[in-house]
């Protein structure tokens, strides 16, 4: 039930992206099934490799850190579609807010772009607000420049 106001968690199935990824996604066992992590993960990325074609390739090229990646992040989509929520997601699988976040924009089609692919010209700057208190800060004595900074003597 949406509040009004409050912006809606769930990824619509009528997404063209969300429709795709929902076709080619194979059944991945859950996480409850296994006795560890590692063997949930074995399990899965033999699902994702029952493809003759893409056992080869991805055998290959990927190596075991990207495979936990992938497979971390395409169960996370399969969580999303089916409608859980990212808290719920995000205490299963461990991943944080943002990976989440990213991932739920990537699905929908938004042209999102990470933090690394965005420009630095693209990206936001820090404002930092000035100490107002230490600006009227007096100092008692002469100021002499050291190495270690601006120190004050007695006069």
């Amino acid at each position: 039930m949406n509040m009004k106001g409050k912006k809606s968690n769930e990824i619509k199935e009528t997404d063209a992206g969300a429709l795709a990824i929902k076709k080619a996604l194979p059944g991945l066992p859950p996480l409850s099934h296994y006795a560890s992590r590692k063997e949930w993960e074995h399990a899965c990325w033999q699902k994702i490799l029952n493809s003759e074609k893409l056992k080869d390739i991805l055998g290959i090229a990927v190596t075991s850190y990207e495979r936990h990646n992938l497979i971390i992040r395409v169960v996370a989509i399969g969580s999303i579609i089916s409608g859980k929520k990212s808290g719920e997601i995000a205490k299963e699988l461990w991943l944080s807010p943002q990976t989440i976040s990213s991932i739920k924009k990537s699905i929908s089609g938004t042209n999102y772009r990470s933090y690394r692919e965005t420009g630095k010209t693209a990206r936001k700057k820090k404002v930092y607000s000035r100490d107002t208190f230490s600006m009227r800060k007096r100092h008692r004595g002469r100021p002499v420049r050291t190495k270690y900074g601006t120190v004050y003597l007695p006069y």
